[in-house]
């Protein structure tokens, strides 16, 4: 064996999460075979050297991503004289700036938008169709369900084509010019809406680990989420912007049995209308249906066992939640993101909700080799302006 058997960086309590502002502290293991000389000489057998460090309280949070990372680590030297290699080794740690989700301004209450679009066949107005959607809150924490609502007003003698709900994520990364990531983190698919029909729809998605939306200490990198719900025909959209934190919204999310502020009350069971002879009395009065779900990329076969998505620190896998009061139950869990290599915690009353189907993580999305165009920014979204390219804010 040669004269270095051992050189590694050990962390106190073997911590690999820190806050801005705490010291940093650990030591360096040597394990040598035979003498080693550096500036002087280091004697065969075992060595420890101490060390701490005060981290920045301005240090940023960490984040890796497919154009831009901020990464911090440990690096060790052993300065060899002469012409001999230096024996080098490192450690990556992480720091964390947890994002409070109480301190955002209005996060409890619940986001809505509304648009209406022209519903034309063969360049003849057939009528228009008014898209609303709305969620519980304004954000969440891992493990939190989205509680989605869309309501769907078919004021048109033609069907419209599915409604889609996905939760995005759009990072953009400054350089000489903006560049933007955007990805698909969940799909929900409903059906369509007949004609002179208005329908509700109401959905669920699992928010799975994901880095928080703002990383403080970083002026380059803007991460942003948005739940957007899409009309195939008509093509209508709209954005609804989110924010992902680490600690959850003290008010408990608003049960999906309330109505939310600017929709419909719910929904009483009626007799179908008479038949009405159009001829004298002009289109069929609108009718109020319940949408179902035609598909969900969070869902699988069902199984004796539901699976709740709470990534452990070994694995960024989904794994069966663990039972209330069970020794693998902790808080708060350490998770690992999707899209970025980096963990973090989540903390307050985080308690995966239960959902009409069993749910897993959202599939494999391969790293774009270009960057495509950003999606509206908040301030387009939440207009009824039409959306322009964002810059980055």
């Amino acid at each position: 064996m040669g004269k270095l058997q051992l050189f590694e960086i050990y962390l106190s309590n073997s911590r690999v999460i820190y806050s801005p502002g705490e010291p940093l502290s650990g030591t360096v293991n040597l394990r040598l075979g035979a003498a080693l000389p550096y500036r002087g000489t280091l004697s065969p057998g075992e060595h420890a050297f101490p060390f701490q460090f005060l981290l920045p309280t301005t240090a940023p949070t960490s984040f890796e991503g497919p154009f831009g990372k901020i990464v911090h680590q440990l690096r060790a030297v052993i300065d060899t004289p002469r012409f001999s290699k230096d024996h080098k080794c490192s450690r990556i740690f992480y720091i964390l700036n947890p994002l409070n989700l109480n301190t955002l301004p209005d996060i409890e209450q619940p986001n809505e938008a509304t648009t209406t679009k022209k519903f034309s066949y063969k360049l003849v107005k057939s009528g228009s169709v008014i898209l609303t959607a709305s969620t519980d809150l304004r954000g969440y924490v891992v493990g939190q369900a989205v509680q989605l609502r869309a309501d769907i007003d078919n004021q048109s003698g033609k069907d419209t084509g599915p409604v889609v709900a996905s939760l995005l994520q759009k990072v953009s990364y400054k350089a000489k010019r903006w560049i933007y990531d955007l990805r698909t983190i969940a799909e929900v698919e409903g059906s369509g809406v007949k004609a002179w029909k208005r329908a509700e729809w109401r959905e669920q998605i699992l928010v799975p680990a994901l880095p928080q939306s703002v990383l403080p200490g970083c002026s380059l990198i803007h991460i942003d989420y948005f739940i957007q719900v899409s009309l195939k025909a008509p093509e209508a959209t709209v954005n609804l912007p989110l924010f992902i934190g680490n600690i959850a919204v003290n008010s408990p999310p608003l049960s999906t049995g309330l109505c939310l502020s600017g929709l419909p009350p719910p929904l009483v069971p009626t007799a179908p209308p008479e038949d009405l002879d159009t001829a004298a009395s002009g289109p069929c009065p609108v009718a109020h249906v319940s949408l179902p779900t035609k598909s969900h990329s969070q869902q699988q076969q069902p199984s004796a066992r539901p699976f709740s998505y709470m990534a452990g620190p070994s694995s960024p896998e989904a794994e069966p939640g663990p039972e209330e009061g069970s020794p693998g139950r902790r808080q708060p869990p350490l998770c690992l993101s999707t899209g970025a290599t980096v963990p973090y915690f989540a903390e307050g009353p985080v308690v995966p909700m239960p959902t009409a189907s069993n749910l897993i993580l959202p599939p494999e999305y391969s790293t774009w080799d270009y960057p495509y165009e950003a999606p509206p920014s908040y301030e387009q979204s939440c207009s009824s302006a039409n959306p322009g390219l964002s810059n980055g804010n």
